[in-house]
């Protein structure tokens, strides 16, 4: 499974840092960052992540992102 974080859609509230810090970061500019990964720069800066297992927190903060740039492909 992949974890998306569409950059262009991130407004930097920082929810997603708060309720799963395992997994995501916050940038100089002022946007989230998916730890682990780098930008796409031929993909609308949006980052993926390959996970093997789900931790809860990342569904948690999926679903609290209000801007929805979060999302989990399978």
């Amino acid at each position: 499974m992949k974890v998306i974080l569409e950059k262009s859609k991130c407004v930097g509230c920082g929810s997603c840092i708060s309720i799963c810090p395992l997994y995501f970061e916050m940038t100089e500019q002022g946007k989230s960052h998916l730890k682990g990964t780098k930008v796409n720069f031929l993909d609308n800066n949006n980052e993926e992540l390959e996970i093997n297992k789900e931790k809860g927190c990342l569904q948690e903060a999926i679903e609290n992102c209000p801007s929805q740039a979060l999302k989990i492909k399978n």
